[in-house]
């Protein structure tokens, strides 16, 4: 299933070619310590060469940013904290198609996963970005990705829609 996200606010997409495992854990404005409550503001940067020495399986990421970095057609972005620019909070990739742009992949750093995570709303602020990117696009801030089957039910309830009948043709 091909799922399509029109947020109502300035934010950019990018496309996916495989499915997506992530959860939209809290909408900010910045990202929010788990703990404490404390919110650190927030950039989103392009992903440097240098960065794809900290983003390997070796250091806990799930995906090959080496090679979503080396696909010329996507473009890679970071989620750092203002205070705090060296550390990577997430990644995503995006892809500027025809009429939207297609989230390809989307990633927590490890210590923000799980439980144990630190760190609320990196994946809220990356799709955000994404339909920010869309919006500046001309696309009304539409974007497109495919969704882990398991994690369906809650976009569907995340994003505020009770109707399953648009879900089904993959459109939010």
């Amino acid at each position: 299933m091909y799922f399509f996200l029109l947020a109502q606010f300035p934010s950019t997409c990018y496309t996916l070619n495989m499915e997506l495992a992530f959860e939209i854990d809290k909408i900010t404005e910045s990202i929010e310590n788990a703990e404490t409550g404390e919110t650190l503001d927030t950039l989103v940067l392009p992903l440097t060469q240098a960065d794809l020495k900290e983003t390997t399986k070796k250091n806990g990421w799930l995906f090959d940013w080496k090679f979503e970095y080396d696909q010329t057609e996507r473009q890679v972005y970071k989620l750092v904290a203002e205070q705090e620019p060296q550390t990577i909070h997430g990644l995503v990739s995006l892809e500027k198609l025809e009429d939207h742009v297609y989230m390809h992949l989307i990633e927590n750093a490890p210590f923000n996963r799980g439980k144990g995570k630190k760190y609320l709303g990196v994946c809220g602020n990356l799709t955000a970005f994404g339909c920010k990117m869309s919006k500046d696009y001309g696309f009304d801030g539409v974007i497109g990705f495919e969704p882990k089957t398991a994690l369906i039910p809650h976009y569907l309830k995340n994003a505020g829609r009770g109707d399953d009948k648009r879900a089904k043709n993959g459109y939010f």
